[in-house]
């Protein structure tokens, strides 16, 4: 999820900016058609277009006919203060930051780098989150619980050098160290309460605890048992420990909380000969570690595996170290065991967490529902954060029972719902349409794949990205958070952006633009002289028949990120005001209260103009608006011209910007109480552009924030720490929207 341009992926190069898909897959110019008029071509060169009506999509139909209206507020400015900016008439509050203690007898937290105990402390890098309600008593699960609930939230990753006082200490690193930074990840579900008309965290809440990545956990769906993932931890392939780069979140119709596992490579290491020990590069354990982003000699993020020889540290060295056939004696398959949708119960902590295999293995952002009817399956729309990933769906087997929705044992009908069923990807056509392919051992382009020899189903969930390369997938620029839109079942994807998408792709690590991702422009000061997909955008779906298990869909475009005062014919499509104008689409969420579409963003392109942001508009529907037209001309003076579907222009009526963050850092993760009335949203990693050298200069720090909002120990010199806030409206109305109005959720 974090930006290209972020210190820590610069230096370490996070998955997320990764070339790992080298397959030969066609973009969508290889099947264009080629007779596409071009008689509404208004411009020669880079970027010009002419507009066209598109009739491709039927406009009636679907629950969504009643208005959406969104509430009159004046828009925030972009800003580059250290501080959370909101419009008037509302306010916002820190509510639960880095450190902070989940247990009466864990001490406060100094934010001086002394502190330790993570595995009763609020971690780092607060990212996406959910709100589970509570009955007033606290005693039961309450649907309707707006006073009382549990937030559950991932914990992506570390500002590392602030955990300890002077910095972090090179390889090999201190046992001291890594057993700060190890328990800092994973997940926190931690009691809130409305008290005196204002939400606090309970510190003593019986129902807080930490998810660590050595937390015990159950692999369950097509994988369970497999060859692929035995371990020296779990002989049988059964079990597993931990969750790590949390990203994205979900929640399920029967109440429980699903975690996107995003970023997972570059927490391992591997020698420089493994391939040698592993019988070679064309071994398929070889295949599979490179297609996913660990080729031999690739060094771990925070080289945990130095600390020590306990089994802790390890677990992150899998190289091939053991003599046994089947890898039961190391942890050359511990990678196998990452890259997973992850399933917890929150109100019950006696329930194992599971690893839903079955909906596939790659860098998973947010999971998102389909619309819960009963007699049909689920659908759940999931995307790959990575550029020239790809964007899939699983559709379960077993059909939605209403009587599910508050069932006696709600881990266990993720049993029955998430374990079986089938597992698609996207092809993205030319003319707006589209389908989705199905990743099945049975499929002969699958089984017949020159690339890789799949064994079974297994191996197929495992390897997801091999058999999607296999099917001709379309790839995507950055696949991040998926959403739905609550009143007609559209799905939404933000494509957070693309520095390979090119006009001419040069080698196999770049990426033609085609109609589902077709820009590629310069944009100074961080593309001045290579273009590509800067800015990102969100596509969105509609299934054929609007039915969760449809293999054809058609799509647009929602919106294109841009700056406002940049050429409407090349970059800015969606013709964005200044309060409007955005870069770096990333997390994205439906308040399924009042309809309203919520996009933020993890930027480095725009972060010279303003900090990252967070816009609420009005979704509108697949095929509002037009096509137009984007003409490039080639190195050889040939012209090139890509069909841009462009949804409905905003107004301010229908899009504003309604909070812009502190410096350095991205927002990410949103929820709601059930009455609608408050929302929850997470400010990670501000500040964390910090060298060892500067972290105890507070003169150095980039930003203070929420020390400087009074929140905490440190004050105004505070090291930043990833928080999430509490926003509600003066008046107590519904955030964003104006009336009374309630849609009905799960």
């Amino acid at each position: 999820m974090n930006a290209s341009t972020k210190a820590e992926q610069v230096a370490l190069l996070s998955h997320d900016d990764e070339d790992c898909n080298r397959s030969g897959n066609p973009s969508l110019m290889d099947i264009l058609d080629a007779r596409l008029s071009r008689r509404n071509v208004l411009r020669v060169g880079l970027g010009t277009a002419g507009a066209a009506v598109l009739g491709t999509v039927s406009a009636c139909g679907g629950s969504d006919s009643s208005p959406i209206t969104l509430a009159p507020f004046t828009a925030v400015a972009k800003s580059v203060a250290d501080m959370v900016s909101v419009p008037a008439g509302y306010t916002a509050t820190v509510l639960y930051a880095l450190g902070d203690p989940l247990t009466a007898a864990t001490p406060d937290f100094r934010n001086d780098g002394t502190d330790t105990g993570y595995e009763n402390r609020a971690g780092d890098h607060h990212d996406g989150m959910e709100y589970f309600g509570l009955n007033a008593a606290g005693t039961a699960r309450d649907v309707a619980g707006s006073e009382r609930g549990i937030l559950a939230m991932n914990h992506e990753a570390l500002t590392d050098q602030y955990l300890h006082a002077a910095g972090v200490t090179a390889n090999p690193r201190p046992a001291s160290e890594a057993d700060k930074e190890i328990p800092a990840h994973g997940l926190s579900f931690v009691e809130v309460r409305k008290q005196g008309g204002k939400f606090t965290y309970v510190r003593d809440s019986a129902y807080n605890r930490r998810v660590t990545p050595l937390t015990p956990m159950q692999i369950n769906g097509p994988a369970r048992g497999n060859a692929l993932m035995k371990t020296k931890f779990s002989p049988s392939g059964n079990d597993c420990r931990g969750t790590i780069n949390d990203c994205g979140t979900g929640y399920t119709p029967w109440g429980t909380f699903l975690t996107g596992e995003e970023n997972w490579a570059g927490y391992f290491t591997r020698s420089a000969s493994d391939d040698a020990a592993r019988g070679g590069a064309t071994a398929k354990s070889v295949v599979s570690l490179v297609r996913n982003g660990r080729p031999q000699g690739a060094a771990s993020r925070h080289g945990w595996e130095t600390a020590g020889s306990a089994d802790q540290y390890a677990r992150w060295n899998i190289s091939q170290t053991g003599t046994s056939t089947d890898g039961t004696d190391d942890y050359r398959n511990e990678l196998n065991t990452f890259g997973y949708i992850v399933e917890a119960d929150v109100y019950d902590k006696t329930q194992a967490l599971r690893k839903r295999t079955a909906l596939g293995r790659f860098a998973h952002e947010s999971a998102a529902f389909s619309r819960a009817t009963a007699g049909k399956p689920l659908a759940v729309y999931m995307g790959d954060d990575s550029r020239g990933e790809y964007m899939y769906k699983f559709v379960s087997a077993a059909s939605w029972a209403a009587a599910d929705a508050n069932p006696a044992n709600r881990i266990t009908t993720g049993d029955k719902y998430l374990d079986s069923g089938k597992l698609y990807v996207a092809k993205y056509n030319a003319d707006g349409t589209g389908q989705w392919l199905e990743l099945n051992i049975a499929s002969s382009a699958i089984a017949n794949f020159a690339g890789y020899k799949f064994a079974d189903q297994a191996d197929v969930v495992v390897n997801a990205r091999l058999a999607a390369d296999a099917l001709g997938a379309t790839k995507m620029d950055r696949p991040e958070w998926t959403a739905v839109n609550p009143r007609n079942g559209e799905i939404y994807c933000a494509l957070t952006n693309n520095s390979n998408r090119k006009v001419e792709p040069s080698g196999s690590s770049q990426q033609a633009v085609d109609a589902a991702n077709p820009r590629a422009y310069t944009d100074a000061p961080t593309a001045a002289s290579a273009p590509g997909n800067v800015n990102g955008h969100i596509i969105r779906m509609r299934e054929a028949g609007d039915e969760p298990g449809a293999t054809s869909f058609t799509w647009d475009v929602y919106l294109y990120g841009a700056q406002s005062d940049v050429d409407a014919l090349k970059v800015n499509l969606s013709g964005l005001t200044a309060d409007q104008d955005f870069s770096s689409p990333d997390g994205m969420w439906f308040s399924s209260k009042t309809g309203l579409i919520y996009v933020q963003t993890d930027d480095g392109a725009y972060t010279d103009v303003t900090n990252c942001m967070m816009l609420v508009g009005v979704p509108g529907r697949v095929g509002d608006g037009t096509v137009q037209n984007l003409e490039y001309t080639k190195a050889d003076g040939s012209k090139l011209t890509v069909p841009a579907r462009v949804g409905a222009k905003p107004t301010n009526a229908t899009l504003r910007r309604f909070l812009v963050g502190p410096k350095d850092s991205e927002i990410t993760g949103i929820t709601e109480t059930p009455d609608g009335k408050t929302i929850f949203v997470n400010i990670q990693h501000p500040g964390e552009t910090i060298s060892k050298a500067n972290v105890t200069d507070p003169s150095k720090f980039v930003s203070h924030w929420p020390g400087n909002a009074g929140y905490g120990a440190g004050g105004a010199n505070a090291r930043p720490r990833s928080a999430t806030i509490v926003i509600t409206r003066n008046d107590g109305g519904r955030i964003a929207a104006d009336g009374d109005e309630v849609l009905n959720s799960y």
